[in-house]
């Protein structure tokens, strides 16, 4: 079964970025966001972590932190559930 947090975050970077010819289910867990398979940029990652913080209430306090925290899905996760709201964390 999918992490549902995972799920979430793929259906976000989709949402959130307006990705046209990607569905959440083409994003691998492991695939660098930025610079990556879907050739995101430092616009792209600002837009994401301002979804981040509205969505998770989790706060990214420098651009190196967020490089580090968008590495990846996976990434990007165990982030939001070290930092995030947990009772914004689906289930």
């Amino acid at each position: 079964m999918a992490d549902p947090l995972t799920v979430r975050l793929k259906q976000l970077i989709v949402e959130t970025l307006h990705l046209e010819e990607v569905t959440a289910a083409d994003i691998p867990d492991d695939e660098p966001l930025i610079g990556g398979g879907l050739s995101l940029d430092s616009i792209d990652a600002l837009e994401l972590v301002v979804r981040l913080e509205k969505d998770f209430g989790v706060k990214i306090g420098s651009s190196e932190e967020a490089r580090r925290a968008l590495s990846n899905v996976s990434t990007l996760a165990a982030y939001i559930r070290t930092k995030g709201d947990p009772s914004r964390l689906p289930t």
